[in-house]
C-alpha cells in the first residue's frame, strides 16, 4: 500500500571554534549540538516532533556568542548523544518518504556537512529537493528578494509567540506555523534544491523540473571562468518546452546575456516565442574542494506585471554596472 509523503521541518543549532588562539576544524567548521523537528503530514497538519541535544566531540566547550544566544551549557550536552546515532534516529524518525523544510539553506547544508564528517552521506543522497520556507514567504509576501528573519515574519503574519527562539524544537514549531500560511499554490514551482552533494562530472548533471521552472546544477568546473564559458551553464531555454530564448525583439538570436546581480548572482531575461518572458538567474558556487559549479534557474513570468518588474530590475543592474541589456 502506498505510503504519504510526509513534511519535515527541522532546525539545528550548532557550535563553532570558541578558541581565538587555535584555527578552527576546516572538515567541521560549525558542530551540531541540538536537532529540533516538527512532522507534518500531507495536509500540512503536525502528527509529531523529535528534539535531540548531541554531545560535541570536535569543540569541547561553547563559543561565547552561541551560548549567549541559546542559553545551552556544556553540562546538558554532555548528556547527549553523538552526532551518528542522533542523526540515525532523526533520518528514521523522518520515514521513508518524505520533504525536509527549514528556515533559510543553512542548516540544511551543515547538516550533510556533519554527516560527510561521520561517514553518512550514503544515507541523504543528493542533490536535496526541500522547501527554504524563508523563500517561500519572500515570494508569497514580499517582493521575492527580501530575506526576513523568522520572528520578523512571525509578527509579520501575526502568528503566536508562546514560546523563546534560538533552540532547534522551538525554531522548527515556529518555521512550520509559517509553512502552513504558504498556500498549495506556491508549493510547486518554488522548490529548492541545495546544492552541498553535487554532481562530479558531466554525466551526472542534475536537472529538476516543476511547474514552470526548472532548476539545473553542472558538474564541477577547475576554475569559475571554465564554468561561466561553458554553453550550457550560459544557455536560457524556455522551462516549459525547452526550445532556446531570445533577447526582446531579436527572435533567432539565442545569445542571451547576463547580468551580475548584487550577490555574485546573475539574472537575465529572455523570450519563448510560444510561452512568453522567460527569467533566469544563475550563480557560480565554489566547492569545498576549490573548484565550481553552476546553480541555475529558469521560470516562466506570470504577467506582464511581473515582466515589467524584472525589466526593472535588470534596468538597475545595468545602470549600477554599466553593461547593455
Amino acid at each position: 500500500m502506498a505510503t504519504s509523503m510526509n513534511y519535515i521541518v527541522f532546525d539545528l543549532e550548532w557550535n563553532q571554534n570558541p578558541d581565538r588562539n587555535a584555527p578552527p576544524n576546516k572538515l567541521l567548521p560549525f558542530e551540531i549540538i541540538e536537532i529540533g523537528a516538527v512532522k507534518l503530514d500531507e495536509a500540512r497538519n503536525e502528527i509529531d516532533s523529535f528534539h535531540q541535544l548531541i554531545r560535541p566531540s570536535v569543540y569541547h566547550w561553547l563559543q561565547d556568542t552561541i551560548r549567549q544566544v541559546t542559553h545551552m551549557h556544556m553540562s546538558d550536552l554532555r548528556k547527549g548523544k553523538p552526532f551518528p546515532d542522533a542523526c540515525d534516529d532523526f533520518l528514521r524518525w523522518c520515514g521513508s518518504d518524505y520533504r525536509f523544510c527549514t528556515w533559510a539553506k543553512q542548516d540544511l547544508t551543515e547538516l550533510q556537512r556533519n554527516m560527510r564528517y561521520y561517514h553518512m552521506l550514503d544515507l541523504l543522497p543528493g542533490p536535496v529537493v526541500y522547501y527554504d520556507v524563508q523563500k517561500l514567504v519572500s515570494y508569497r509576501f514580499l517582493d521575492g528578494r527580501d530575506r526576513p528573519s523568522l520572528e520578523h515574519t512571525i509578527d509579520l503574519l501575526q502568528l503566536p509567540k508562546d514560546q523563546g527562539f534560538h533552540r532547534a524544537l522551538q525554531d522548527a514549531s515556529y518555521t512550520a506555523r509559517i509553512f502552513r500560511q504558504i498556500e498549495e499554490s506556491y508549493l510547486t514551482g518554488y522548490e529548492s534544491v541545495d546544492a552541498f552533494q553535487h554532481p562530479v562530472n558531466k554525466g551526472a548533471e542534475f536537472t529538476y523540473s516543476s511547474g514552470n521552472r526548472v532548476k539545473y546544477i553542472s558538474h564541477e568546473f577547475g576554475n569559475r571562468d571554465r564554468a561561466w564559458n561553458d554553453k550550457r551553464v550560459r544557455s536560457v531555454y524556455c522551462p516549459v518546452c525547452s526550445l532556446p530564448t531570445f533577447r526582446e525583439g531579436e527572435a533567432g538570436n539565442s545569445r542571451v546575456q547576463w547580468l551580475p546581480g548584487n550577490t555574485r548572482v546573475n539574472y537575465c531575461l529572455s523570450y519563448c516565442l510560444e510561452h512568453g518572458a522567460v527569467a533566469g538567474r544563475l550563480r557560480l558556487k565554489k566547492t569545498d574542494e576549490e573548484k565550481y559549479i553552476a546553480v541555475k534557474t529558469l521560470w516562466l513570468l506570470a504577467d506582464e506585471e511581473e515582466e515589467a518588474q524584472m525589466k526593472e530590475y535588470l534596468e538597475t543592474l545595468r545602470e549600477k554596472k554599466g553593461k547593455k541589456l
